[in-house]
């Protein structure tokens, strides 16, 4: 019978940051699950196991374990999406101070 190894090992400061985003009652819900995943699998866990009961496909798993290991608890938060720019620029607001539609074209 083989000893497992732990697949993510955390620092004390790491399992406090992580402990408390776990804490936080306004995290967003995958952070939350990033962070949960993190403490399992820190724990013990299997990635099969942790997977089951955070939600998560095990490839998406080992995604974000190699973001931990490379960044720390920062790399588990989401990163900069491309896409659509936003309809409200912080820049055209009239003289009472609200926001204004910019126009497309």
């Amino acid at each position: 019978m083989s000893k497992r190894q732990r697949i993510v090992s955390v620092t004390a400061k790491q399992r406090e940051e992580l402990d408390a985003m776990l804490r936080r009652p306004s995290i967003a819900a995958g952070l939350a699950k990033r962070a949960r995943a993190m403490v399992l699998l820190a724990e013990g866990s299997t990635v099969s196991a942790t997977g089951r009961t955070v939600q998560m496909q095990r490839r998406h798993l080992y995604k974000w374990i190699d973001r931990f290991r490379q960044h720390g608890v920062a790399g588990l938060c989401d990163g900069k999406r491309t896409g659509r720019p936003p309809v409200f620029s912080p820049r055209s607001r009239d003289s009472l101070g609200e926001d204004c539609l910019r126009t497309a074209g």
